[in-house]
């Protein structure tokens, strides 16, 4: 993407007009709720043309009841409109949601709970100065949950892992939606490796891949910080989901 187009997206974002999540008013008991209510096909049912969503609402709920009433930081990355990160910060009434996303000119909400930064995940230098930023100003270097919602494509999944899985806080949670896309579909299996529900099968195994983007070194690293792996299967066909706990 060059930096006109960049620019164009950055200048959308400022001036679009937002809705507000903190003066909507809205009391929704279920995280589901909220996520059908704000649009997000994590829900059971998508808002939009009411069709079948993911139906991963079920899973974050069940992880996220024990606290739901604590001070937690959520990175989402891959948040196009928003429609989760406003969800979560209604069902979370004392988190933050930092939202990483390559087109923010998608973004329609607002919270003082919500933060968002235009930025392409494969730009390691970008996303360790804006991690810098965080830390700076919200004194953040490690997070309770991050959640991998980005492109889906094989080799930005492996390098979410790569990147992102040492700043989970221990006990916290590493999250992959839709992990098992490049199984399904040809347009997301962008590399020659092996598919991601292989690769966690290694890793829980304790065996190295072979891998262009994970080394070694890099994969025993990985191994000795995970707890468990736990894979669920949504609503859809290709609605898979991956709960990694750090150790």
């Amino acid at each position: 993407m060059n930096f006109l187009s960049q620019l164009k997206r950055r200048l959308i974002y400022k001036f679009k007009k937002k809705i507000s999540i903190d003066s909507d008013n809205i009391q929704l008991d279920t995280l589901d709720e909220l996520l059908h209510f704000y649009g997000s096909d994590k829900a059971n049912v998508f808002i939009k043309d009411k069709q079948k969503g993911h139906g991963y609402s079920i899973f974050y709920e069940d992880k996220l009841k024990k606290i739901k009433n604590k001070k937690i930081n959520i990175l989402e990355i891959g948040s196009y409109a928003g429609a989760s990160a406003a969800a979560f910060a209604k069902y979370l009434p004392s988190s933050n949601v930092f939202c990483f996303d390559v087109n923010i000119s998608n973004f329609k909400y607002r919270s003082k709970k919500i933060k968002v930064f235009d930025v392409d995940i494969k730009k390691e230098n970008k996303i360790k100065k804006i991690l810098d930023q965080i830390y700076k100003k919200y004194k953040i270097k490690e997070f309770d949950i991050i959640i991998d919602d980005g492109s889906h494509n094989l080799s930005d999944i492996l390098i979410g892992i790569k990147f992102f899985l040492k700043l989970v806080k221990k006990n916290g949670l590493y999250i992959i939606e839709d992990f098992k896309y490049p199984n399904y579909h040809q347009y997301n299996r962008n590399i020659n490796h092996i598919f991601i529900d292989e690769f966690l099968k290694n890793l829980l195994d304790k065996k190295v891949s072979v891998s262009d983007i994970l080394s070694e070194n890099e994969q025993t690293i990985i191994m000795n910080s995970i707890k468990k792996i736990e894979n669920f299967k949504g609503n859809l066909d290709d609605s898979d989901i991956s709960f990694i706990t750090k150790s």
